[in-house]
């Protein structure tokens, strides 16, 4: 008998917590704004945007925060124009060899060489051949075309653009210069 009203009691409980759920609607929500939050259509309003959201092109002629253009195009005129006129923007004082050598090791010597001989570790494990010594006479490199190459790449050389600011591409040029005249003594 007593098991059968324990029964009956733990039966109630279930069919009045059962009866009580009602799935056809959701349960009562204290916050509801947490959950469904209100949309803002800022941007509906502008005829800038009457075709949707999406992004904008900049006006013509814009120029990034930061971003100064480069002039010479990359072609051989292009090449030979800043080979000829082109002057590093850094006077004396805002040289920094320890940083350019710095640099230049990270992203040159592996294939030019710490020296600047054109020997390299990839050129010594023959994996690229055809790196030229800076002092090489037919090559006649100059503050201009320094920066043109690493700016633009030239034959199997890569641009080094995006990887160095236009001030590192500088002092980079300005340890280039440095290891062409050690090696002309």
């Amino acid at each position: 008998m007593k098991h059968l009203i324990k029964i009956s009691i733990l039966a109630i409980i279930v069919i009045s917590f059962t009866s009580c759920n009602n799935s056809s609607r959701p349960n009562y929500q204290f916050m509801p704004d947490m959950y469904e939050s209100v949309a803002y259509d800022t941007y509906q309003e502008s005829d800038a945007f009457a075709s949707g959201f999406q992004a904008q092109l900049p006006v013509e002629g814009t120029i990034p925060r930061g971003y100064t253009p480069f002039e010479y195009t990359n072609d051989l005129d292009g090449f030979n124009l800043a080979k000829a006129e082109l002057k590093s923007p850094l006077d004396p004082s805002q040289i920094d060899e320890k940083r350019g050598k710095e640099l230049y090791t990270i992203y040159c010597g592996i294939c030019h060489g710490n020296k600047g001989d054109g020997k390299g570790n990839l050129v010594k494990r023959e994996k690229i051949l055809g790196v030229p010594s800076y002092a090489d006479i037919g090559r006649a490199i100059t503050t201009g075309s320094i920066y043109h190459v690493i700016y633009y790449g030239k034959n199997s050389m890569g641009s080094y653009a995006n990887f160095l600011s236009e001030e590192e591409r500088w002092q980079v040029v300005s340890y280039v210069e440095k290891l062409k005249a050690d090696l002309e003594k």
